[in-house]
């Protein structure tokens, strides 16, 4: 079992990548590998609707397509961001945008989490956000002992929020627990079984 963990903060190793380490610890500690996807620096644009997603099945950012094409081997996502004006951060939403919308089938039944790091406040309206994406693909949401937040403005103030820390210490032990049961459910026969076809309305006819 495996799960990917995406930094979503321009900053390589701040406070976002701190509470992910402190995730990273537990899934090392209950045998359940893990990935830091860290996106960089590197612009990315918004989604153009150019729809080369549907006639080529991929993205045009070659760099959401490497993960894209990987998917199959993660049971779960965690994304992690910054807090900027109570939101994620532009990148993380640019790529996450592209991600979900050009490999939405790939994200069935996995496992999915958010967390957020910010210095005072915004941060449950930015977990919020990114709990969206989850919450629209057919993924599990996992939960934690309260929302999933850290709070400092340089790594080592985000060491000094112990309850920070321990939410997503108990974030990644549910995690872990929850994979173990799917797993567990698959051997004993359980599958998830096939969805109706998605029906599409507008609200203006």
């Amino acid at each position: 079992m495996k799960v990917l963990l995406i930094n979503g903060s321009p900053n390589e190793k701040g406070c976002t990548y701190t509470g992910l380490k402190e995730m990273e610890k537990v899934f090392s500690k209950f045998g359940i590998e893990s990935e830091i996807l860290y996106l960089g620096k590197k612009a990315i644009s918004g989604c153009i609707a150019c729809g080369q997603c549907r006639t080529a099945g991929k993205c045009i950012f070659e760099d959401v397509n490497k993960i894209g094409e990987r998917l199959d081997e993660f049971d779960g996502i965690v994304i992690g961001s910054p807090v900027y004006y109570a939101g994620p951060s532009a990148q993380v939403t640019s790529f996450l945008d592209r991600l979900f919308y050009s490999y939405g089938k790939k994200m069935v039944g996995k496992l999915g989490a958010s967390i957020v790091s910010c210095r005072r406040g915004g941060a449950s309206a930015a977990f919020d956000r990114l709990n969206k994406y989850f919450s629209i693909s057919n993924m599990p949401i996992v939960t934690s002992q309260y929302w999933n937040q850290i709070h400092g403005n340089t790594p080592e103030e985000v060491m000094k929020d112990e309850e920070g820390l321990q939410t997503l210490r108990t974030l990644a032990q549910n995690f872990t627990w929850l994979l173990k049961c799917i797993e567990a459910g698959k051997k004993a026969g359980i599958e998830l079984g096939e969805y109706e076809a998605p029906l599409r309305t507008n609200f203006i006819r």
